[in-house]
């Protein structure tokens, strides 16, 4: 999915849903990275991605 995309569908939520997309984002991001000291992970760009989703999840709900 592009950026611009993504931008535009956390935009469409209202400011509970994006709260509880970050949620689940950051627990996401918990959980690659025990999987990746683990060795477990196989798609690395996966972190960068949800790292990026978190960040502009953060942005929209001070936005807001």
């Amino acid at each position: 999915m592009k950026r611009q995309d993504k931008v535009k569908d956390f935009k469409r939520l209202d400011k509970a849903g994006l709260a509880d997309l970050l949620l689940i984002k950051k627990e996401r991001m918990r959980q690659l990275r025990f999987d990746l000291a683990a060795g477990k992970v196989k798609n690395v760009r996966e972190i960068r991605e949800n790292r990026r989703d978190v960040a502009l999840l953060n942005t929209l709900l001070k936005k807001i």
